[in-house]
């Protein structure tokens, strides 16, 4: 261990604690609850105010301070490719005559004789 080593004490600490850093606001504490049973409780200040919903850090799910009712998991959509949205879009006939026509543009290309990659 090196003899310049400073042990038992943090950096910005000083000799008289909290009264060298002045007083804290004045505060409130909330408490949220979320579906999975669990409680957060978090302090505001005694002005500010306090959202209406807060994400838990426990499981990620919203959390409200209603603890009869808190909110319910949001629903999440399954992931979709992007062929199943143009499939939302297009009909089955709308897309074979995109293809004919996209087909068609290709043959005329190629035999005038554009380069094609």
């Amino acid at each position: 261990m090196s003899s310049g080593a400073i042990r038992g004490s943090r950096v910005g600490s000083g000799p008289m604690g909290e009264a060298e850093r002045g007083e804290a606001a004045p505060r409130r504490a909330i408490t949220f609850y979320c579906a999975n049973v669990h409680t957060t409780v978090l302090s505001f200040a005694a002005e500010a105010e306090a959202p209406e919903s807060w994400d838990c850090p426990r499981c990620g799910l919203p959390a409200s301070q209603d603890h009869e009712n808190p909110p319910t998991a949001p629903r999440t959509e399954p992931y979709k490719t992007h062929l199943a949205y143009v499939k939302e879009r297009r009909s089955d006939d709308e897309a074979e005559q995109i293809l004919t026509e996209a087909l068609a543009t290709l043959r005329e290309r190629r035999a005038s004789g554009d380069v094609l990659y």
